[in-house]
């Protein structure tokens, strides 16, 4: 550390980030591309973990539904934290609290693949899970920030694409290290992927501006708020499972309901609340979320009722069914940096409604699957629903954080992910529930006993209402005004009024 001669103390990281790449053209680019390292790494942990579950579940000797605990408690840990994080992120600075976020994120992954325990692990992945939020609550306020409003979509629809690359790699990158190594792997390979990401970090990201007054956190807010999301998250993802009527469902619903009314109620009254409640005024950001959160219960519905019919009707083997699955990872790769071009030259609205149309006509090609194997409409309806979901998420993230104000884009960017995190969970309840449902009506009371014709029927009508889900969100991002609010996210490229 040196003092210049106004006395003030310098340090080593003042002169960050490097001005020879700040003041290049195009600066942006460096730190979209710092931005989707972390978004690969957090997408590809997340598709990786699942297929080692069977694999702990020997090595520590524990029943699964201790292991499944491993994926759990990362998911309800991050549910916790995001909105939160996002708001301490607007506070003190995106940038360092992202690169913090990916050396928290690399110290949980270390522990983890050293874990001597299940119960040393689900704590690792609990510190995993804090450095993943970092990175989440920051990912698309950073990229929204340092972007120019001319390439902002076209920006957020790498990091998605990067997010889909880690989706797709994640089961065979596992799946190989696994056979050729060991569970233990799937964490250390985060190690020096991390390191890069970090370092980048440091030297790429902009500073963050000084706020023009001085905010008080709003600790209250966070506690209460984060047993809502909590709980939400839990009876999403465990409610099939353990049973929407059991003991512990009931007082889940409770802690949902009674912290969520206490929390709104609280947050009316603060004068810096941990989410200012004005965002959701805003048709345009309250509508985009919605949107997310539909869209990607979509997405997850299918990816959870594909599986099973591969597997109860057409007897095929995990190997092969993960292969096919891949296509909905794919086809959101390919398409993502497509439709944020567009979207930077003919508005959001075009592409968010063509990506949902997109996803219906997939869901529609999935519904003419029957007892006899089709290999056709199996792989374009899973690639129309990758495809969809790949053309309606970066124009609709674009809208969401373009109505944001610039001091409270952290909470807007958690506030997305938040959507998108609710929307899986929303996904795979709405995909079990439509299956058991159906096959009720057909008058199956054990799924176990069900017949091909009976499972085939209740995945027909399965993939007609989450088509039908689809639907309903072409029918809202349709109705969204035509300009989106232009404060603090900068201004937005002209929209294609339909």
């Amino acid at each position: 550390m040196s003092v210049s001669p106004n006395g003030v103390h310098k340090t080593a990281f003042d002169g960050l980030p490097l001005k020879s790449i700040r003041e290049k053209k195009g600066y942006h680019w460096y730190v979209v591309g710092t931005v989707c390292i972390g978004a690969f790494m957090a997408a590809l942990d997340a598709s990786i973990i699942n297929i080692a579950l069977p694999t702990m579940k020997r090595d520590f000797a524990v029943p699964m539904h201790i292991v499944e605990w491993v994926s759990l408690v990362y998911l309800l840990t991050l549910a916790a934290l995001i909105v939160p994080f996002g708001r301490l992120a607007d506070m003190l600075g995106r940038r360092w609290m992202y690169s913090i976020g990916f050396s928290v994120f690399i110290v949980g992954s270390l522990l983890c693949g050293i874990s001597p325990s299940m119960s040393f692990l689900l704590g690792s992945r609990v510190l995993q899970a804090v450095g993943a939020a970092m990175l989440q609550a920051n990912s698309v306020s950073i990229i929204t920030a340092a972007t120019p409003a001319s390439d902002r979509g076209k920006a957020i629809g790498i990091q998605a694409s990067a997010q889909g690359i880690g989706l797709s790699l994640g089961p065979a990158v596992g799946g190989a290290l696994i056979s050729l190594l060991n569970w233990r792997w799937i964490f250390f390979v985060n190690l020096p992927v991390g390191v890069i990401g970090t370092t980048l970090g440091i030297l790429f990201l902009p500073k963050d501006e000084k706020p023009t007054q001085r905010e008080h956190f709003d600790l209250a807010g966070a506690i209460i708020l984060a047993p809502a999301l909590i709980a939400l998250i839990y009876f999403l993802n465990m409610g099939l499972k353990s049973g929407w009527g059991s003991p512990v469902m009931i007082a889940t619903y409770v802690i949902f309901l009674v912290c969520m009314i206490v929390f709104l109620r609280l947050e009316a009254k603060r004068k810096a609340p941990m989410v200012d409640l004005r965002l959701f005024r805003d048709w345009t950001f309250s509508i985009g979320n919605l949107t997310g959160i539909l869209s990607f219960a979509v997405m997850y519905a299918v990816l959870f009722l594909s599986p099973f019919y591969l597997d109860n009707v057409q007897r095929m083997n995990s190997l092969a069914a993960g292969l096919y699955l891949t296509v909905i990872p794919i086809g959101m790769t390919l398409l993502t940096p497509v439709s944020g071009m567009v979207a930077d030259k003919w508005g959001t609205r075009l592409p968010t409604m063509m990506g949902m149309i997109a996803v219906a006509l997939g869901c529609a090609a999935l519904m003419t699957l029957g007892a006899k194997f089709a290999v056709l409409p199996l792989i374009v309806g899973l690639f129309l629903v990758g495809a969809g979901l790949g053309i309606f998420t970066p124009p609709n993230n674009s809208s969401v954080m373009g109505s944001a104000p610039n001091n409270k884009l952290g909470v807007a960017g958690g506030i997305l992910n938040m959507s998108r995190t609710l929307g899986m969970g929303l996904g795979v309840t709405l995909g079990g529930l439509c299956y058991q449902l159906f096959l009720t009506i057909e008058g199956v009371a054990n799924e176990n006993k069900a017949s091909v014709a009976h499972m085939v029927m209740a995945f027909r009508m399965s993939f007609i209402t989450v088509g039908c889900v689809a639907l309903v969100t072409f029918l809202l991002v349709s109705i969204r005004p035509g300009r989106t609010n232009q404060q603090g996210g900068g201004a937005t490229p002209k929209v294609l009024d339909l």
